[in-house]
């Protein structure tokens, strides 16, 4: 037997919640005994009617409410489990199109693995009648045609989400694996009579890990043959976040030896393979300028820029007031759509899928928890190769601001030092921005403004340019937490001393530095402060131009002023001089017009 607070430890909920619970009769098999209820080790949780964040629904109590599926990829568990958002008609376009092999490009955690098991159950061909988990869909009631597809292809699956290693070796091992896992599902192949003897023999290397890297890299073209003559019909490739190790290899130093080995195993997979019936990748990027796909012209890809598919990855608009109907937070849509809407794929508006689940399931309190589902490693690039421009320009975007830019869909990581420019494509199909204006280029480019699209994302970048700014040595912890402290605590004091520390200590790092830097390294500290106020940089006030304003949000913060002067090897003095230089150049001008009429606090 166990206890209410033993119990409500492994359910995840409160402990007075258990005691209720018994006290109401829910919890079967539960006696009180010396003050204390007493549980079955096996007592089921009853479904009581609420979601996981507490909030009780409007709705008959008899009605059991599914709970949300965080992290849930696997398809006949999320619909038959968890509230399932239907996106079955991708099948339909699919169908209708039939594309040999399409890439479908998306940010990470907008429910590509899943949408690519649902494809896989729906195509399978195996001894268990799959139709049973489609006959409710939307698919179901688009006519015969496209039934009479349904567990009708073998099928080869593998995602790559997970190949996340330091080492070629161990990325190679892991993908080993994963084709041992593959082939194991297939090992009907062995008793094949349909089968040589070496095929046999091949089969039964992959199976036991004992293959090579050369006779890894034809592993899917030759399981593909193998499956076409077992069934008398050629598979279904599906091949799930491709670029994962890429873009380890990238960040890890086996960039060469992952982009050999990839180029090798699409291509006999998806090139010239008679046995392939459709093939699917997904991934964040349009890898092309490597090769990997070289030659490849029966490749369709679908971008965060193309019309087709547009509404399968992510939630749209009418999903997610479904959605919060259906768990009784309808009121809550203002907010979530502050926070996790505003992405622009294709023609669709498109909701972070992830944020919105994990939203509703933590009591609807706005947070940043795309964040926290994996490393920023693309933004990460993008802080170290940014030049003065572009700094000023992120800064310009966390305002709130668009930016106008040229979005190339084929950029690849390597272009980031030669090119820095193409970090708004990087940042784009990786979905830190979006694009609510483009225009096709005779190129194949595209000319777009561009913004972050909600305040999730601002705290995304506004975490990286700290964690930067940390990593660098340009300030410290202490340096970052005083300014935060002084905010919280309106001590304009304390918040000035902060920035002098700041500067110090990021004058003597960049002892080279110029005026233009350290102009873009302030906007990067009080990138922090957004909270608290509008940021404006280089903009006409009284008669002149400022250097950095900050405007209070709400008028108990003082207003801010910076100009910024530097020289080089000056004294104490020359620099006391050049301060009160600056002091003067904002008197003089009236910069501070503008920012009086924000704050009730003197300006800084």
């Amino acid at each position: 037997m166990m206890y209410c607070r033993e119990k409500a430890i492994e359910w995840g909920v409160s402990e007075r919640t258990v005691n209720d619970m018994c006290k109401k009769g829910k919890i079967k098999g539960a006696v009180k005994a010396n003050g204390r209820w007493n549980i079955p080790d096996d007592a089921v949780k009853p479904a009581d009617g609420r979601i996981s964040s507490g909030r009780y629904l409007k709705t008959d109590a008899s009605k059991v409410i599914k709970s949300l599926p965080i992290g849930i990829s696997d398809y006949i568990r999320a619909q038959s489990e968890y509230y399932y958002v239907d996106k079955t008609l991708l099948i339909k376009d699919f169908l209708d199109k039939k594309p040999l092999v399409s890439l479908f490009t998306r940010p990470r955690r907008f429910g590509k693995t899943l949408n690519m098991d649902m494809l896989r159950v729906f195509f399978e061909l195996t001894d268990e009648d799959t139709s049973k988990y489609f006959a409710d869909k939307k698919i179901w009631k688009c006519g015969k045609e496209y039934r009479a597809h349904q567990g009708q292809y073998p099928v080869i699956f593998l995602t790559f989400k997970d190949v996340k290693f330091d080492t070629w070796e161990a990325t190679l091992d892991k993908v080993s694996g994963l084709l041992q896992e593959e082939y194991g599902r297939h090992r009907e192949l062995l008793e094949s009579d349909k089968l040589a003897e070496y095929e046999k023999v091949y089969f039964s290397t992959v199976l036991e890990g004992k293959a090579t890297e050369v006779e890894l890299t034809s592993s899917l073209e030759r399981l593909s043959k193998m499956l076409a003559s077992h069934y008398g019909k050629a598979p279904i490739i599906i091949i799930d976040e491709y670029d994962t190790p890429i873009q380890e290899g990238y960040s890890k130093d086996f960039y060469d030896e992952i982009i050999s080995f990839m180029r090798n195993f699409f291509s006999g997979a998806f090139k010239d393979n008679k046995n392939l019936s459709y093939g699917f990748l997904t991934g964040i990027l349009r890898i092309a300028q490597e090769s990997i796909f070289s030659g490849l012209n029966n490749l369709t890809v679908n971008s965060v820029m193309d019309e087709d598919y547009d509404s399968y990855f992510g939630f749209t608009n009418e999903e997610v007031q479904k959605m919060l109907e259906y768990y009784g937070v309808s009121e809550k849509e203002k907010e979530l759509k502050e926070w996790y809407d505003g992405y622009q794929f294709g023609n669709e508006e498109i909701y972070n899928p992830w944020s919105v689940i994990s939203y509703i399931s933590k009591n609807c309190i706005p947070q940043a928890y795309w964040v926290n589902t994996g490393k920023n490693e693309i933004l990460e690039d993008v802080m170290r190769v940014a030049t003065d421009d572009i700094t000023e320009r992120l800064h310009a975007l966390l305002q709130g601001e668009t930016v106008v830019a040229r979005i190339d869909q084929n950029v690849v990581y390597r272009s980031l030092s030669d090119e820095p420019e193409n970090i708004y494509s990087l940042l784009l199909v990786a979905g830190y921005l979006k694009t609510p204006k483009k225009e096709l280029q005779a190129d194949g480019s595209y000319l777009c403004e561009v913004s972050i699209p909600n305040k999730e994302i601002a705290a995304v970048y506004k975490s990286e340019i700290l964690s930067h700014l940390l990593q660098i040595g340009a300030i410290t912890r202490t340096t970052a937490n005083k300014i935060a402290e002084s905010l919280y605590a309106n001590d304009h004091l304390k918040l000035q001393k902060a920035i002098a520390e700041y500067m110090d200590r990021s004058i003597s790092f960049y002892d080279a530095g110029a005026e233009g830097f350290y102009h873009g390294m302030m906007l990067g500290l009080i990138a922090l402060m957004d909270n608290q106020y509008s940021i404006k940089s280089n903009r006409e006030s009284g008669d002149g131009r400022y250097d950095i304003s900050l405007f209070p949000r709400k008028s108990r913060y003082p207003g801010i002023i910076m100009e910024l002067k530097w020289k080089k090897r000056i004294s104490d003095d020359q620099l006391e001089a050049l301060a009160e230089e600056a002091l003067a150049q904002i008197d003089n001008k009236y910069y501070d017009l503008r920012v009086k009429r924000y704050s009730s606090k003197d300006t800084l």
